[in-house]
C-alpha cells in the first residue's frame, strides 16, 4: 500500500482507496454482557436498560447491587444477574512503542493498523481513545475520546507524531493506560507481546474494567522465522543484555518452541476473558491484512 504518492492523501499512514473501504466497515465485537448503572448514555438502538440476559459467578470487586440473593440463599454461593445494554461501545486503542518494536517495521505496521482500526470505530459512532506507551514510569502518550467523522484528523495526527522507544513491557503498558481509561467496550492491544511477564494480571484488568480484549500481536519476519548460521550473540532489545550461543540447530528448535508457547499463552489469556488474539508478520500487505485476514477472522464486517 503507497501511503504517500498524493499530497492530496488525508494521512501518511492509510491511503484514500483504503480509507473509503475502512468507512464501511465495522469492528464485531463478541459484544460480553456487563452490568451497566442506570443513567449510562444509550445509544438508541433499541436495547433495554433492564433486560436480563444471564448468570455469571461472583468475583471480587463486583457491584453487590446486581447479586441474586435469592440464589445466594438457596445455594449459598454468590452470582451476578447480567442485564443487556446497547450503549455506544468505548473503543481503547493501545499501541505498544518500548524499544523492541523499532526492528523490521513493526512500529510503522502498529501505527497503521491502530489507525485503520481507529477509522472503522469513529465510523460506526464509537467513542475512541488512543494510548502509546514507550518508557516505564511516564505517563502514555492520550489521545482523548471522540466520536464520528470529526475525530478523524485528530486521529490521524495522533498516530503520525508517535515515537518508538523505551523499556515498558507490555503489561506495564497496559496498567497505565487503565490508569487513564473510562469506559466500557473494546481494548486493541498492538504489541509483539514480547516479554517473560505473565499477561494474567493485565488482562484481568482489562476485562474487569469492562473491555473486551483483541490482542493483535505483530511479528517481524526473523522473529517468526530467523536465520541463524554460525556463533552468534543474541541482545536483547528492551534491556541490551546479550547471550553467547553455539549450538545453532538446538538454539533454532528452542526459539520456535518458545515463540509457539509465547502467542499460545496470549490467545489463552485472551479466549479465556472472551477476547480475541490474532497474530501478523509486519512484512505481510496491509490489504491483505485490513481487507482478507482480519475479515475472514470476525475482527472486521
Amino acid at each position: 500500500m503507497n501511503t504517500t504518492s498524493s499530497t492530496n492523501q488525508l494521512t501518511t499512514l492509510l491511503d484514500n482507496q483504503a480509507l473509503t473501504r475502512l468507512e464501511r466497515l465495522r469492528l464485531q465485537p463478541n459484544r460480553r454482557k456487563t452490568n451497566r448503572t442506570q443513567g449510562e448514555h444509550a445509544s438508541g438502538k433499541g436495547g433495554s436498560s433492564t433486560e436480563f440476559a444471564d448468570y455469571r459467578n461472583y468475583v471480587p470487586g463486583d457491584d453487590v447491587r446486581f447479586v441474586d440473593w435469592n440464589i445466594f440463599a438457596r445455594l449459598n454461593r454468590p452470582y451476578m444477574k447480567l442485564y443487556q445494554y446497547e450503549e455506544v461501545m468505548h473503543v481503547a486503542i493501545l499501541v505498544d512503542a518500548s524499544n523492541s518494536m523499532k526492528f523490521e517495521n513493526k512500529f510503522e505496521r502498529a501505527r497503521q493498523l491502530a489507525a485503520a482500526m481507529g477509522v472503522t470505530a469513529l465510523m460506526g459512532v464509537e467513542r475512541v481513545s488512543a494510548y502509546v506507551v514507550g518508557a516505564s514510569g511516564e505517563p502514555p502518550r492520550v489521545m482523548p475520546p471522540g466520536s464520528g467523522r470529526a475525530s478523524m484528523r485528530r486521529l490521524f495526527d495522533f498516530f503520525e507524531r508517535a515515537e518508538c522507544g523505551g523499556d515498558a513491557p507490555i503489561d506495564g503498558a497496559v496498567e497505565a493506560m487503565l490508569r487513564r481509561h473510562r469506559g466500557k467496550g473494546m481494548a486493541i492491544v498492538i504489541s509483539d507481546f514480547l516479554t517473560p511477564a505473565s499477561l494474567a494480571r493485565p488482562f484481568n484488568l482489562l476485562y474487569s474494567a469492562g473491555l473486551e480484549i483483541f490482542a493483535l500481536q505483530v511479528l517481524g519476519p526473523t522473529e517468526i522465522d530467523p536465520e541463524l548460521t554460525g556463533d552468534l550473540r543474541l541482545v536483547d532489545s528492551e534491556n541490551g543484555t546479550t547471550v553467547d550461543v553455539s549450538s545453532i540447530d538446538e538454539l533454532h528448535g528452542i526459539y520456535h518452541e518458545h515463540r509457539e508457547q509465547l502467542q499460545e499463552h496470549v490467545r489463552r489469556q485472551s479466549r479465556t476473558r472472551n477476547g480475541r488474539f490474532l497474530s501478523i508478520s509486519s512484512e505481510a500487505p496491509l490489504d491483505w491484512v485490513l481487507f482478507d485476514l482480519l475479515q475472514r477472522q470476525g475482527w472486521l464486517k
